[in-house]
């Protein structure tokens, strides 16, 4: 046994003389004994709570023994996906196959299946018949009812029907697998375990559940699109715990998947004693020959302050995962993690980041929210900032400036992304001085994804003056402090709602800027998200009206092409946009202009000028026509213009 992990192998139980584990752990990932991974959460939880539980990670889903290496469960298998999608792991936006895994030893591609929780349940019955199977993890969160599969291009059932598992924990799990077990060592079948908040269960007895709200049938689903548009904004309308209704979904056959209220938020007193278990926190040794697992790289040294996110940006599946209702750590809590930090022998003391979804949110929007819970219909801080908004960074400037005073700590840096919309709003700039003094590892990132009023408010986001009058502000206290560090903002193609014409729009202010990104995050429709049912239906769900759709993969690549039109691999794509558009008045020498002529224009250059596109048909292109709590942009880089010279400040304009 290695001192301190989870049995991984029979010797291990042995070593701790259990004959038989309470639960078993399928997971996707490697295992890595810590916090930010949830298969490490979940399983100490149940420790905590007395139960003994062994982790089978990247079981080989070609080899049914493969499973049975611990034995059978007394009380059941539990079993994710990992910390991410599988097929957002497996497969980019363009469904090509991505080369590397960091959540795998040696970042190895491969050592998982496509749709890994339905195929580990797969595996598992197999073997065990009749053993209690509970799924768990992003994966099965964002899929609890039927669900669009942009890798199919198809419409799915909840993923409790494809897997044959007999329970779906969603969100935020701690609470309601202490729950599930508690229910099934009393004795409870698991079939019976359909009272606890923050699960899924299938009932071929509708009529005997109380208080449900039924949704359009499956059936209905497929049959007009426009109905999973009504069903999905239902759904998001219920992902709240103190206002959320009991959902029902029926199948053919008599089968009904039944969606329980989600769990209540953490107190601060459970977040504290979530991350302050025993975590060793570092991948199981057994890995040390391929060189560890790389996703702890990024986590090693940083914090989580907190859960939740009252964003709303559509294109986020965290209201339907970890809800819209903030739930934060203590600052002992925070400063004792910090402190085993200063312990290990890697640490060089710089604290990589300190937050969460948003790291600058550090308590409930409005003081109604702990009780009655957020507003059903309506955002926090989109379009606008609610009347009711409690803006106050005090209490994370505190907890800064506590780490910051820490022994052998030299920086704390916070990368996980501030939401400017938020900053901006609060009257007291004392916060956001201290973040340009001390909290910058050279760039800040932010998210204003687009230039667009119209595609901003598609994603959810606030207009675009609000992200200039953020920059204004941070260029003048840069200059205040004799300082120039870089903004990195993160910019999105092709979401629902971005014509070519908005595009060019986005390359433009880019041009004033005087800088290209080096990496553009394309739209990336993911389960359970608002722009993703824009995406499928061509409506947004939230009013029911006609939304454009780029779904052309030749459109999208010009889109994404102008974000980047300095670069000369992009060059035909964005003259192609150009043309389209009949934008010609961008293509020369001036310096207004994007890109400069070729001397040498081939025969379908000259062929593409004597025929440009017919942009009123382009315009009127039905939105389902051709063919990212996810998140997906992974290991950020700074940004450049693509030349071997460096930009000051990529806000500065440049000087003509």
């Amino acid at each position: 046994m290695t001192n301190g992990f989870l049995p991984v192998s029979t010797k291990d139980m042995a070593q701790r003389k259990i004959k038989q584990l309470d639960f078993v752990y399928v997971t996707g990932d490697a295992y890595v004994d810590h916090p930010s991974f949830a298969h490490a959460v979940i399983s100490r939880v149940l420790e905590h709570h007395g139960y003994s539980v062994g982790i089978i990670a990247q079981p080989d889903w070609k080899d049914d023994k493969s499973i049975t290496v611990l034995g059978e469960p007394r009380l059941g298998f539990l079993v994710s996906g990992g910390n991410m999608d599988s097929m957002v792991n497996h497969y980019s936006v363009s469904k090509k196959r991505r080369r590397t895994d960091a959540f795998s030893p040696g970042g190895v591609m491969g050592k998982r299946p496509d749709h890994a929780t339905v195929v580990y349940c797969n595996l598992i019955r197999k073997t065990y018949k009749k053993t209690p199977v509970i799924i768990g993890g992003i994966e099965a969160s964002l899929r609890r009812l039927a669900h669009y599969d942009y890798w199919s291009d198809s419409l799915k059932h909840s993923i409790l029907l494809d897997s044959g598992a007999d329970l779906l924990s969603y969100g935020m799990g701690e609470r309601s697998i202490v729950e599930i077990a508690e229910a099934l060592d009393s004795g409870l079948d698991i079939k019976d375990i359909t009272f606890i908040d923050g699960t899924v269960y299938r009932t071929s007895h509708l009529e005997d559940v109380y208080d449900v709200m039924k949704l359009p049938s499956y059936e209905s689903l497929t049959e007009d699109r426009l109905n999973y548009a009504r069903s999905f904004y239902i759904q998001y309308c219920n992902t709240d715990p103190f206002s959320g209704k009991r959902l029902a979904e029926e199948y053919p056959n008599g089968i009904a998947v039944v969606q329980n209220p989600p769990q209540k938020p953490l107190t601060q007193d459970e977040m504290d004693i979530v991350y302050g278990l025993d975590y060793q926190r570092t991948w199981h040794p057994m890995y040390d020959c391929d060189g560890g697992v790389p996703a702890i790289e990024e986590v090693k040294f940083s914090l989580v302050s907190n859960r939740g996110c009252y964003g709303g940006c559509n294109f986020c599946a965290l209201t339907f995962h970890q809800g819209r209702i903030i739930q934060t750590r203590s600052h002992e809590s925070l400063l004792n993690e910090a402190k085993k930090f200063i312990e290990d022998k890697d640490f060089k003391g710089y604290i990589h980041d300190v937050g969460g979804p948003t790291a600058n949110f550090r308590q409930p929007s409005c003081e109604k929210q702990l009780e009655k819970g957020v507003c059903v219909k309506r955002q926090c801080l989109f379009p606008k900032p609610c009347k009711n908004l409690q803006v106050d960074h005090s209490d994370y400037l505190q907890l800064l400036r506590k780490l910051r005073a820490l022994p052998k700590v030299k920086k704390v840096f916070i990368r996980s992304g501030i939401r400017f919309d938020y900053l901006i709003e609060d009257k007291d700039d004392t916060f956001f001085r201290e973040l340009i003094q001390y909290h910058v590892s050279g760039q800040l990132k932010v998210a204003p994804e687009h230039i667009s009023d119209e595609v901003l408010e598609k994603m959810g986001k606030p207009e675009n003056a609000v992200y200039r009058k953020f920059v204004d502000k941070y260029k003048k206290l840069n200059k205040a402090y004799g300082m120039n560090q870089f903004l990195v903002p993160y910019l999105m193609s092709s979401h629902p709602g971005s014509t070519l014409k908005e595009a060019i729009d986005l390359a433009e202010y880019l041009r004033d800027l005087g800088y290209m990104p080096e990496q553009v995050q394309d739209f990336y429709p993911t389960p359970s998200t608002i722009s993703t049912c824009m995406y499928y239906t061509g409506v947004d769900p939230r009013t029911m009206q006609p939304v454009y759709v780029p779904k052309n993969p030749h459109e999208k690549a010009m889109q994404r092409a102008l974000i980047q039109y300095r670069d000369p691999k992009n060059y035909d794509l964005v003259k192609e946009a150009l043309l389209k558009e009949h934008r010609e008045d961008l293509i020369g020498f001036g310096s207004e202009c994007l890109i400069r002529p070729r001397k040498n224009i081939g025969q379908r250059d000259r062929n593409r000028e004597k025929q440009p596109a017919n942009r009123k048909n382009a315009d009127q292109r039905s939105s389902t026509d051709g063919i990212r709590n996810h998140d997906t942009r992974k290991n950020g880089k700074s940004m450049g213009t693509g030349k071997k010279k460096t930009i000051r400040n990529v806000h500065q304009m440049k000087k003509k």
